[in-house]
Formats: structure tokens, C-alpha cells, sequence
């Protein structure tokens, strides 16, 4: 632009020397005009140096256009200040999970008392909401080390878990809701140790109450009889490596968030993965377990759970959970009890969409305080109970999945309800439910 208007200058000099030089010449004196004109060419002289000038200085590189990643690292505009930054601040990285969990039970010997079909199972002949379930849960690590988890369920699994008589007679209403309340925080101890305080479910056994976690649809012997449910207290974990770790617990006792009585129970569980097939987890529960409500700190209770799972290929998956327990207090004033269980399982993928699933269990209830069938009311000592269960499991979609399966369960005992009176040695049942499970997924 400088080069354009120094030639329009240098032109308009031209032309007025030229106009001057026709004027000079007809009215005045060629000693005047040549005066003028020597003037003029000097001008002229100092244009040409500027533009020589110009023309041999080296051009000003042409600016490159700015880059989507150049734009977006340019300083924004500061913004407003965020009033709920403090709740955000807590609330990031929590992630919101639940499902649906519905089914048709048929039991073939027509029980009319919805408690005497099968665990966590109530009703025969009968659409069913086994479990509805919302969940927030924010994880902890070393970058952010505090956490929590809320588990809000309704639905027969969770009456069946917070459902026992010394609960609901002790908490409030909504109480049999919560199935896992606590507050989770990242120690910086070595690699991490993890502190969780309030409500969580038990670290015993195989099973969980998702039904979609569980490889069959209805629960196992051991769940139901031999294990608790959740735990009120505190627990500690600490993952040494990719093989090891180990869980420490001090709580109010079993299914109890209000404790009756003054005693705690302490516990221990080690799990270790040996390689990416094998995976071997050991618990250890103990403390004065009141099972009556008397405040009785003497009796103590003692449970081992072990379950190891192996995976000898992507297809094939095979389980075993075996359970003991012996009470100092079991069978009241002072006298002891025990029992025992073992859970066998295995599960083959037909295709990715398509699995099947069997069970087997005995549990041998020795002294009947953990069935409810005490040795001094039979002539046979204590009950023995098995089952076998067959499922089939097929993916619908990404988030939606089926299972149709069969249960047959039989005692030495007549345990079964059959009808409005009688009772019977074995049963039938046969569930087909559906789960729709919300968690985060890329599959649509």
C-alpha cells in the first residue's frame, strides 16, 4: 500500500512539472522556470530513493490462519463465578447406575402362602418386580479421595434383605430402602487405602442381589441361609498388586444397622488372583451375634466363606462357594450350633448373546437354626437341603437381557409348602425374567 501511494505521489509530481514548465515558459522568464524545474527534479529524486528503497526491503511475512487447536487454547473471556461450584466439586464423577428387574414365578406345588415358594420369590402364578434399583456412586482414588455411594431398591429382593423382624422394628419406614449408604475416602497409605463407613453389603459369598450379576436367576441356598446380607460399620482395603489384596471390618454384626447389642464384629477377607484364570477369595466373620435381641454379648459367632472361580477359556466358566458356620449361642441358653454348604456352579457362552448356566448346592443345616427346623422337633437330626438349577440367558440388546430357567430343591424335612396345609419334601419352580440394566455402555 506505502509503494502505491509514493508512484500516485511521484506521478502527480510529474504531471504538475509538466503543467508548471508549459505556464513558466509562457509568462515569465526561462531563469525562473529552469529555478523551478531544478526543484522539481530534486523531488522527483527523493521519491525514486524511497521507492528503491522499498522495492529491495525484504516483504513482511503473510500471518497463518489460526488452527481449531491454536483457537481453542486462546484465552477465553473469564467466566461468571459459579454459585454451585461447591456442589460440583462433590458431585463430579458420579456415576448413575440401576436397573429393572421383573419376572413370571410358577411353582408347581401351588403354594398359597406367598412366603413359601422359593428365596427372595414370594409370589406363585404371578407377574413380579423383584428389584428396582438406582444407584449414585462416585469412586475414589489418589486424584480424587473422597467418594460415596447411595443404593436406593424396592421390589421383593430388597424386603427380603432388610425385611428381618429386629429391623423393622427398630428403624424407620424408609430404612428397608437403603441398601447401601456410605462414605468412601482414599488414605494416602502406600498404593491407597480405601475407607468406607455407613451400610454395605456383605463381602461373603458367591451371589449378590442383582440378579444380573448372578450367572442364574433365582438365588442360592448359601445366599439365603448361610451368609448376611449387608453390614453396618466400617471396612478397610488395601490392593497390594494385581494378585493381592485384603479387607479389614469392624460393624454392628449381620443385618442390623441398629445394633442390639454392645458387642462388634471384626472380620477379614484376602483375595487372590494367582493369574488372569483363577481367583480365590477367603472371609472370615466373627463377634457376639445376638440372634434373639437380647442383648446378649456372650454368645459368638463364627463364619468362613471361601469361593474360588476359574476360567479355563473365553467360553467357559466354572465356580464354587463353600460355607461354615458355628454358633457358641445358636440354639439358646448357651447351647451351639453349626452348619454347612457347598455351591457348585458353571456357565458356557453358546455365542455372545446366548449362555447357559447350571447349579448345585447342599447345605447341611446340622443343628435346623439357620432353616428354622431345630433337631429336637424331628425324628431325623437337623435338615438337609439341595437344589439343582438350569438357566438360560440371552442378550436382547446392549442393556436389556432375559433368562428362563428351572429349580428343583428337595430336604430330608417336609419343608415345602404344597396347597393351603400340607407340607412336602421337594418343589418345583420354574422363573423367566427380564432385566434392563442402565449403566454406562457405548452399546446403543
Amino acid at each position: 500500500m506505502q509503494v502505491k501511494r509514493l508512484c500516485s505521489m511521484a506521478l502527480g509530481f510529474v504531471f504538475l512539472a509538466c503543467t508548471l514548465s508549459v505556464g513558466v515558459m509562457a509568462q515569465t522568464s526561462s531563469a525562473e522556470t529552469d529555478r523551478r524545474i531544478a526543484d522539481l527534479e530534486k523531488q522527483l529524486e527523493a521519491i525514486r530513493t524511497e521507492l528503491n528503497a522499498l522495492k529491495t526491503a525484504p516483504a513482511a511475512p503473510t500471518p497463518a490462519p489460526m488452527t481449531r487447536e491454536a483457537a481453542a487454547a486462546t484465552p477465553a473471556t473469564a467466566p461468571a463465578p459459579n454459585p454451585l461450584a461447591g456442589i460440583t466439586s462433590v458431585l463430579g464423577g458420579v456415576n448413575l447406575t440401576g436397573l429393572v428387574d421383573a419376572y413370571y414365578g410358577y411353582n408347581a406345588n401351588h403354594p398359597t402362602d406367598g412366603t413359601a415358594t422359593e428365596p427372595f420369590q414370594f409370589e406363585n402364578g404371578q407377574f413380579n418386580l423383584n428389584l428396582l434399583e438406582l444407584q449414585l456412586d462416585k469412586p475414589v482414588d489418589k486424584t480424587t479421595p473422597l467418594g460415596f455411594r447411595v443404593a436406593l431398591g424396592f421390589g421383593q429382593a430388597i424386603l427380603a434383605v432388610n425385611g428381618t423382624p429386629f429391623e423393622l422394628a427398630r428403624n424407620l419406614p424408609a430404612a428397608q430402602y437403603l441398601k447401601e449408604g456410605y462414605m468412601s475416602y482414599m488414605a494416602p497409605v502406600g498404593k491407597g487405602l480405601q475407607i468406607d463407613v455407613g451400610k454395605f453389603v456383605t463381602s461373603a459369598g458367591a451371589e449378590v442381589i442383582e440378579t444380573n450379576q448372578n450367572w442364574n436367576y433365582s438365588r442360592s441356598l448359601l445366599f439365603y441361609y448361610a451368609i448376611p446380607y449387608y453390614h453396618m460399620g466400617a471396612r478397610a482395603k488395601y490392593t497390594f498388586n494385581d494378585k493381592w489384596s485384603v479387607t479389614g471390618f469392624a460393624m454392628n454384626g449381620w443385618n442390623n444397622v441398629v445394633a442390639t447389642n454392645t458387642g462388634k464384629t471384626g472380620g477379614l477377607s484376602i483375595g487372590w488372583n494367582p493369574n488372569k484364570k483363577l481367583s480365590i477369595t477367603e472371609t472370615y466373620l466373627a463377634g457376639p451375634l445376638d440372634r434373639f435381641g437380647t442383648g446378649d454379648n456372650g454368645p459368638w459367632n463364627h463364619l468362613s466363606d471361601t469361593v474360588v472361580t476359574y476360567n479355563p477359556n473365553a467360553k467357559l466358566s466354572l465356580m464354587a462357594n463353600i460355607d461354615y458356620d458355628f454358633d457358641t449361642g445358636a440354639l439358646g441358653k448357651g447351647k451351639s450350633g453349626d452348619y454347612a454348604g457347598i455351591a457348585a456352579y458353571a456357565k458356557y457362552a453358546l455365542t455372545p448373546a446366548v449362555a447357559v448356566a447350571g447349579r448345585y448346592e447342599y447345605f447341611n443345616d446340622h443343628d435346623g437354626f439357620a432353616t428354622g427346623i431345630p433337631n429336637y422337633i424331628t425324628t431325623a437330626k437337623g435338615q438337609h437341603l439341595k437344589e439343582f438349577t438350569g438357566t438360560i440367558e440371552r442378550k436382547i440388546a446392549g442393556h436389556l437381557l432375559s433368562r428362563l430357567e428351572v429349580r428343583h430343591d428337595e430336604s430330608n424335612q417336609r419343608f415345602f409348602q404344597r396347597g393351603s396345609l400340607s407340607a412336602v419334601k421337594g418343589q418345583t419352580t420354574v422363573d423367566a425374567g427380564l432385566v434392563f440394566v442402565l449403566e454406562p455402555s457405548d452399546t446403543k
